[in-house]
């Protein structure tokens, strides 16, 4: 079972790039940030863990752009995924989207993983033009743009709210893009799930996970998918037991938060709950080489 990394990304505290190459130096195989791209002042859409307007961090308004965060991530690091937790693709043209995340992945050798969301925020999403109730099918569409784009020599396609005819899309990316689906553990997530992605990240109000788990898994064969999903869990403490649990439920990887403070303190953070973890890090291991 992997370990990875959360930053809520913001103006203020540890940038991406020294958070990344941190927790990389510390043995974590995965560095995760978010997206919202703006949040509009009057919503009728709740935060789904206050269950009204508020929200429970102000760095939902403060928010990095994923992507340029990821690039910083990307020059300081070598071996570290680099992922989000989670994008929201549906605000952003396919096309020049696909590009991006194609050059990342080609200039990082293949190290991106697309963590994506349906957007729980409807008023943010509709400032992009997304239609209400169709979230889920813009979304699919988006992801089969994309991946024509990622391996089609001459790319096409057509949709509801995607159609281009065939074009020539350069650099592809180093290998095939993971796709990992954030949202809630229901029957009808894990369907769309088993027919558009690749696995699952839990959400933090998720709860008991082992009946949801053996859902998905129903869900994914029935779908005629081949091996087994990713499933990705946001991790509250390091409690042994509960990760112990993770790891026989065959979670394949947890990810923990980083805390809203200053660098220093989020980088001493970090050496903490790698030593925590019994994680190996590379200083160990240079100095292991040496000798």
């Amino acid at each position: 079972m992997r370990h990875g990394i959360v930053l809520f990304t913001s103006d203020r505290g540890i940038t991406p790039a020294e958070a990344a190459k941190t927790a990389e130096e510390a043995g974590f195989s995965s560095f995760a940030v978010p997206e919202h791209t703006h949040i509009p002042v009057r919503r009728d859409a709740p935060h789904p863990r206050t269950g009204d307007a508020s929200l429970p961090d102000d760095r939902y308004r403060r928010t990095l752009d994923p992507w340029v965060s990821l690039a910083m991530a990307a020059a300081t690091t070598t071996r570290i995924r680099l992922t989000t937790a989670v994008a929201l693709p549906v605000e952003h043209d396919p096309i020049t989207l696909a590009k991006t995340i194609a050059s990342l992945d080609h200039l990082s050798g293949g190290r991106v993983t697309l963590g994506v969301g349906f957007g729980w925020n409807t008023d943010e999403l509709a400032d992009h033009g997304v239609p209400r109730g169709k979230r889920r099918t813009v979304l699919r569409e988006y992801l089969e743009a994309m991946r024509t784009l990622w391996t089609d020599e001459e790319a096409s396609y057509a949709g509801e709210f995607v159609e281009f005819g065939p074009s020539w899309s350069w650099p592809k990316p180093a290998g095939p893009v993971p796709v990992v689906v954030g949202a809630a553990g229901t029957e009808k997530t894990f369907r769309w799930l088993a027919r558009s992605a690749d696995g699952w990240l839990t959400t933090p109000m998720e709860g008991e996970i082992d009946a949801k788990i053996a859902l998905l898994r129903r869900c994914w064969h029935e779908a005629g998918r081949e091996g087994s999903p990713e499933i990705t869990v946001l991790a509250g403490k390091p409690e042994p037991e509960t990760l112990a649990r993770y790891e026989d439920l065959g979670v394949t990887e947890v990810l923990f938060g980083l805390p809203d403070r200053p660098a220093e303190d989020v980088v001493s953070y970090l050496g903490r709950l790698a030593g925590k973890l019994g994680l190996h890090s590379e200083a160990c291991s240079a100095s292991g080489s040496s000798t």
